[in-house]
């Protein structure tokens, strides 16, 4: 089976190219400060080089946040349009799992992944990694002030892995990681693709003030 994988809950993206659950080919972009979109090209460059036409893709996996708006949004853009071109299911898996699968060395254990998200805050996480590498979610994920990470993590007795201060493992997710979910991207539901979104995990910043300014919900179509 081909996988094409693709996660952009931060502000760096990445896409990768996976054959039977194993990691063939990966390519990270800066999903911020640049002229032009770079996502889309590093897909379109990714399955050039290994000789893949939309046509051949069995399965697209996006990372389904929380995170970054902006990034979500175009990641998950790009894989809605894939597996419509391509005929195949969408699969979404959290961008907080994928981070656990991300980090080196990749050690079992309790880990609470997190991520900024800005404010004073941070997305967070509760896995377990298995002896056997399988990554299994311990509860709901939440946001949180940053600076009850800490205690979090020594409650629930798990390191701590992310990116941003106080984070012991600073780690990004990479789409890559994929290869060490399998047991879950396999046990997940495809989406449907006309109504599937990435779980945000808040408004955008432009959507809070223009509903601020108007005193009423913005629909977002």
């Amino acid at each position: 089976m081909i996988t094409l994988a693709i996660e952009a809950s931060t502000y760096a993206g990445s896409a990768a190219v996976l054959r039977d659950d194993v990691l063939v080919a990966e390519r990270s972009v800066a999903m911020r400060g640049r002229e032009h979109e770079a996502l889309m090209p590093a897909v379109a460059e990714l399955l050039a080089a290994q000789d893949i036409v939309p046509s051949e893709i069995e399965r697209v996996v996006c990372g389904a946040g929380p995170g970054s708006f902006t990034s979500l949004r175009i990641a998950g853009a790009i894989a809605k349009g894939i597996a419509l071109a391509a005929v195949c299911p969408l699969v979404p898996v959290s961008s907080l799992a994928l981070l656990v699968a991300s980090q080196e060395p990749f050690d079992a254990g309790r880990c609470l992944a997190i991520l900024d998200a800005l404010r004073g805050e941070h997305y967070v996480g509760l896995f377990e990694v298995t002896e056997a590498g399988e990554v299994r979610a311990l509860g709901p994920e939440l946001r949180i002030p940053s600076g009850e990470i800490g205690d979090r993590a020594e409650q629930v007795r798990a390191r701590v892995v992310g990116g941003g201060t106080p984070a012991e493992r600073v780690t990004t997710p990479r789409a890559g990681a994929v290869a060490r979910l399998a047991a879950l991207v396999g046990s997940t539901p495809a989406e449907d693709l006309a109504g599937w979104e990435p779980a945000y995990g808040r408004l955008a910043e432009a959507q809070v003030k223009w509903e601020a300014a108007h005193g009423r919900a913005l629909e977002v179509v």
